[in-house]
């Protein structure tokens, strides 16, 4: 795998899950790239009592146009380095619409 190729794996019910390193405590909440297999991803929320990984959510359900309630952290929950687990989406549509996100 190269640098820039986001780490998915199958999900469980036709999902996806992927690699993410979380910022938190950034200046701003957003994408910043994939770097090492995981989407670098900047929340402007404290890591405490889980509202970085709230704001996580958030801003990846905005950014890929996915409903919120299908997005849920599979693992990492007190790591930066998080698995998220993406409901109804196939690998190469969760890449498309990543890499579309990255360009605005």
């Amino acid at each position: 795998m190269d640098e820039q190729s986001l780490e998915t794996r199958p999900a469980q019910e036709g999902g996806t899950l992927f690699r993410l390193r979380a910022r938190p405590g950034a200046s701003r909440n957003g994408l910043e790239g994939i770097h090492g297999g995981a989407l670098k991803v900047a929340v402007h929320a404290p890591p405490e009592k889980g509202k970085a990984n709230k704001a996580l959510l958030e801003v990846l359900a905005k950014a890929l146009g996915i409903p919120k309630k299908h997005l849920s952290l599979a693992k990492g929950e007190t790591s930066k380095d998080k698995w998220i687990a993406v409901q109804g989406i196939s690998p190469s549509e969760l890449e498309r619409r990543i890499q579309e996100a990255l360009k605005k």
